[in-house]
């Protein structure tokens, strides 16, 4: 894990990511990128190239707000450090480094597929990479590791993705019920910090990672998640606050 980074370094940096994606400048006062019409028989690929970068940027902003959360806390006062970012196992250096993960997937994995991106979701905590979803071919399930694997900053990819006919959309409301119910349940329990957990469910199976405080927490979250109507299945790739695969990265 890397040290704590302040928020004087962490904000200009997400900033300046975004400006790269959109390619547009962060001065202030300078002018911002326009859309103009175009000639319908001229090449449109650097517009598709355009919106793609920006849906990326989207994406990545929308990640930030946690992080932002934290940071504002900092600015307010001292007094206010006990915020999101610093109640997570994570440091914020490392919530930076995997959100940067997580907008070089989506990339990725929208430049190869655009059915596989809409098919697999991922998580992302210290460089490791959660794979989930349903594809109805096994070669589609190698070719998501391949694409995990070309992005710089991962450093273990755990597949976890479904090789089934059913569809997700038909399980789409229970599996979303279900989150739900977990989320909502370890929220509450304060023997749980349940912002170091990360919850999917796809056709009845709980998946979670994260960092849990020791191993009672993490019996806890489970032992919740199997109580819930319709669960089939929780598969946990959770790690203990003092694993020692979590030391340090250069």
């Amino acid at each position: 894990m890397h040290g704590d980074r302040d928020c004087h370094s962490v904000l200009p940096n997400l900033l300046l990511t975004t400006s790269n994606v959109f390619n547009q400048p962060t001065e202030p006062g300078a002018p911002l990128m326009t859309v103009t019409a175009q000639d319908p028989s001229a090449n449109s690929t650097p517009r598709r190239r355009a919106g793609r970068y920006q849906f990326i940027a989207v994406l990545a902003l929308l990640a930030t707000l946690p992080l932002l959360s934290g940071c504002a806390s900092a600015v307010i006062g001292a007094g206010a450090s006990a915020g999101i970012v610093a109640s997570q196992e994570r440091s914020v250096g490392d919530a930076v480094d995997d959100l940067t993960i997580r907008a070089s997937l989506n990339e990725g994995f929208f430049d190869e597929d655009i059915d596989l991106f809409g098919n697999v979701s991922f998580a992302v905590v210290e460089g490791r990479v959660l794979l989930k979803g349903t594809v109805q071919k096994p070669e589609d399930r190698i070719r998501a590791v391949k694409i995990v694997w070309k992005t710089k900053g991962v450093r273990e990819v755990i597949n976890e993705i479904q090789v089934t006919d059913e569809g997700r959309i038909v399980n789409y409301a229970r599996d979303t019920w279900i989150s739900t119910q977990l989320k909502t349940s370890i929220l509450f329990d304060k023997d749980i910090q349940s912002i170091n957990y990360n919850i999917e469910t796809i056709n009845g199976v709980v998946y979670i990672i994260g960092i849990a405080q020791d191993r009672a927490e993490l019996d806890r979250v489970v032992n919740r998640a199997r109580t819930i109507s319709h669960v089939r299945r929780v598969v946990s790739h959770v790690q203990l606050k003092d694993d020692p695969d979590r030391v340090a990265t250069p």
